[in-house]
């Protein structure tokens, strides 16, 4: 028979808030994240970033204003916002297309934290995208989960 071990594993939640442009406005949120691992004193274990709402989205690419450009006027060539979207028929509200650009890169992101780093590339950065067609006052829940 195996011998079971356990580990006294923690969940370490906390909230942050940002301000958006909308319209694909990209914001680096690798050091709020890495400051939520810091205070948590989790060294192993994953740290998962989401986005509750329809219409932004997490992933990560590297953080630099080439970049910052390229994604929106890509996301705009395959996903245009002014298609007539059936979204916009059913709620006139013009953002179709924000919720199929967050509905294809995600709501969340998980990293594993190893030796209590994050396990990001050199390039790596932690990015929320706001698709919507508006401002917004965004919540980001950053959990940390391990030992």
């Amino acid at each position: 028979m195996k011998k079971e071990t356990t580990s006294a594993w923690k969940v370490f939640t906390k909230e942050i808030a940002i301000h958006t442009h909308g319209h694909d406005h990209i914001l680096d949120v690798t050091p709020d994240v890495q400051s939520v691992l810091e205070h948590s004193s989790i060294t192993a274990g994953q740290v998962t970033v989401f986005t509750p709402g329809a219409t932004a989205s997490v992933t990560t690419i590297e953080y630099e204003p080439g970049l910052v450009k390229d994604i929106p006027e890509l996301l705009e060539a395959l996903i245009p916002f002014k298609r007539a979207w059936q979204h916009n028929q059913t709620w006139g509200d013009g953002n179709g297309g924000s919720h199929i650009r967050a509905a294809l890169i995600g709501p969340s992101l998980t990293i594993p934290v190893v030796e209590g780093v994050l396990t990001l590339g050199t390039w790596q950065n932690i990015v929320v995208i706001d698709h919507d067609t508006r401002a917004r006052n965004r919540r980001i829940v950053i959990q940390v989960i391990g030992h």
